[in-house]
């Protein structure tokens, strides 16, 4: 089966029904439509196997998190996913590997309304890129830039439990029943978050390498810093099954590949933020506050300062 074949049986679905793709899968180019008063948010990330994701990971999870981690960018951003252009490149032209990958793909795909436009596939060693698009109203995108001293410093759902997950993996534990191991297999955007949070939050990250690392890069774009309370982090029953405390405590803020949100209110905002949330269907826990001081200081229960010198994911 020659690329042709492969595009034709596997990827070339009709787009989701949206009426805004002029032209797709086919052509040289896609042709989009832009509506009027939206802005375009666009975004592109890599997964490697080996480096992103186990290799023998079953198929359908990886055409999940392969999405699911492009359109968490879309999320942190408040916007609404749209297109996604795809360049995959497979060791083989693998068919019951494909069937399991393009399901689990378009499976997540179509539960967000979106349309496969274009991409390209070759041969090499298994690498997933993405190209996310999608569309906010003018003036309302959610951005890193945007905290101030004194808001308080918010994160959705439950951070560690997909590193957690991924050790299990990692260890031929591979029950993807356990909840743990179905965060890190099958993460789910926090898109209806992200947008509910436009013209609340200061400022929004989606946590991908660790939310000690993704909080830092918020941080850096104003200079500020951070304090936050161990004791508030939402760690779960099956983390805490599976690590005491401390140990759940460290995973939760450097474990990486949760895809949550971490976003900064403004005290007189926090009430709206949370009601708003939980109106949504998504958990959301204040973990501590932003500080003229540069760095992140954590604080334990009896108010010890705790020192976690893991950054998170680094490639290089």
């Amino acid at each position: 089966m020659d690329e042709f074949a492969l595009i034709r049986r596997f990827f070339a679905a009709p787009a989701q029904g949206r009426g805004d793709v002029a032209l797709g899968i086919g052509d040289d180019a896609a042709l989009l439509k832009v509506p009027a008063g939206q802005e375009l948010a666009v975004s592109t990330d890599s997964l490697v196997a080996g480096v992103h994701f186990p290799p023998d990971l079953p198929a359908d999870a990886v055409g999940h998190r392969a999405l699911a981690c492009n359109l968490s960018d879309l999320a942190a951003m408040g916007a609404t996913p749209a297109w996604v252009l795809m360049a995959l490149t497979l060791p083989e032209a693998d068919e019951a590997w494909l069937e399991g990958f393009s399901r689990g793909f378009f499976s997540l795909a179509k539960q967000h309304g979106v349309a496969l436009v274009g991409g390209n596939v070759a041969r090499g060693p298994l690498n997933i890129t993405l190209t996310v698009q999608g569309l906010v109203p003018a003036g309302t995108a959610l951005t890193r830039a945007g905290a101030s001293v004194g808001d308080l410093i918010y994160v959705t759902g439950n951070p560690g439990d997909a590193a957690a997950g991924l050790a299990l993996l990692q260890k031929g534990k591979a029950d993807l029943q356990h909840p743990c191991v179905r965060r890190f297999a099958y993460p789910e955007p926090r898109i209806a978050a992200g947008q509910a949070l436009r013209g609340i939050a200061s400022a929004a990250i989606d946590v991908s390498d660790g939310l000690f690392a993704d909080l830092g890069h918020l941080l850096e774009a104003r200079g500020f810093g951070a304090k936050l309370a161990l004791s508030r982090l939402p760690v779960s029953r099956e983390l805490l099954g599976l690590h005491p405390e401390e140990q759940a405590w460290a995973l939760a803020l450097t474990g990486g590949d949760d895809y949550e949100l971490c976003f900064t209110v403004r005290a007189d905002r926090a009430a709206a933020a949370e009601s708003t949330l939980q109106a949504a269907g998504c958990a959301v826990t204040c973990i501590g506050a932003i500080e003229s001081e540069p760095g992140i200081h954590c604080q334990d229960r009896k108010g010890q300062l705790r020192s976690y010198p893991r950054p998170g994911h680094r490639h290089f």
